[in-house]
């Protein structure tokens, strides 16, 4: 790519259209050169008919052919956006999406609907990953008690660096979904675990299968495996009166539904849409 730009807008404009002859989304040209002029939207709006120099040019040009190639800009810049908040991401973890944003924001609404003014109140994250939930949670009410658990020890060094760089007093634990919260009681307990079904993958990004670990995408059982086994495990550990939340694939809700009311038979499930119009939760409420 022997491009010549002269302006932000040049480099733009050149690097938005060849994405686009790649078949990749044009919109991570303007992500990549926010990540190089370290300046956000608006910054790079009032840049537009700046010179770019040589060198940020040639660091820009890198970035896209990077991902042209394929890998997430997310991956290249070594962040993510969650819930107004920087997360460092790495190949070990998921990219967080906005849609386990809208799991965070159901969360933090039911709380004082279901517990009131309790104080004191301990949260489990199951499968972790990168801490979003996690971090996000403890970040937007500080009197949480939150345990975050993951099975890829690359994974919880990620975590524990977001929890450190945002400030979030987490606990972090390695092992398969409860083992390492046994002995402990919990009043909620969040999971977004890995929920795509094997045969779905040829339907998939190739930016995502490449890139993304296989771990925290793939379950047996049509991607319901996880879930089977929290709803058998969660008893365990939670307290009578309790709050279990879920991410989801947008057909799996009512075999999520069905798992957490044959095991939590008192229990109020209900399945919610995304921003999308797409099931993408399921809560369970214990009274």
């Amino acid at each position: 790519m022997n491009q010549e730009c002269n302006t932000v807008f040049e480099a733009l404009k050149w690097a938005s259209s060849y994405l686009e002859e790649q078949n990749r989304e044009a919109n991570a040209a303007r992500l990549l050169l926010q990540h190089v002029l370290n300046v956000d939207y608006t910054g790079l709006v009032f840049k537009m008919q700046e010179p770019i120099s040589k060198e940020d040019f040639s660091r820009f040009q890198h970035y896209i052919a990077e991902h042209a190639a394929g890998k997430p800009a997310q991956y290249i810049m070594g962040y993510e956006e969650f819930y107004g908040r920087k997360f460092y991401v790495t190949e070990s973890v998921l990219i967080p999406r906005p849609e386990t944003e809208e799991l965070v924001e159901e969360t933090l609404r039911r709380i004082p609907l279901l517990f009131g003014n309790e104080e004191n109140l301990a949260l489990a994250d199951i499968g972790t990953g990168s801490g979003a939930i996690a971090v996000s949670m403890k970040k937007e009410l500080p009197q949480l008690d939150v345990t975050a658990t993951d099975l890829s020890a690359e994974a919880l060094v990620v975590a524990r660096e977001n929890a450190t760089q945002l400030e979030a007093k987490v606990h972090f634990l390695q092992g398969d979904l409860t083992a390492p919260l046994q002995g402990q009681k919990f009043d909620i307990v969040l999971s977004n675990p890995p929920y795509i079904a094997f045969d779905e993958a040829k339907l998939m990004d190739d930016v995502v299968l490449e890139h993304e670990p296989h771990g925290a995408l793939f379950a047996e059982e049509d991607g319901l495996q996880l879930y089977r086994q929290l709803c058998e495990q969660l008893a365990t550990i939670l307290n009578d009166k309790a709050l279990i939340g879920f991410e989801i694939g947008y057909l799996q809700g009512p075999a999520v539904e069905n798992l957490l009311k044959s095991h939590f038979p008192t229990g109020k499930v209900e399945i919610l849409a995304d921003l999308n119009g797409n099931n993408r939760m399921v809560f369970c409420e214990l009274q």
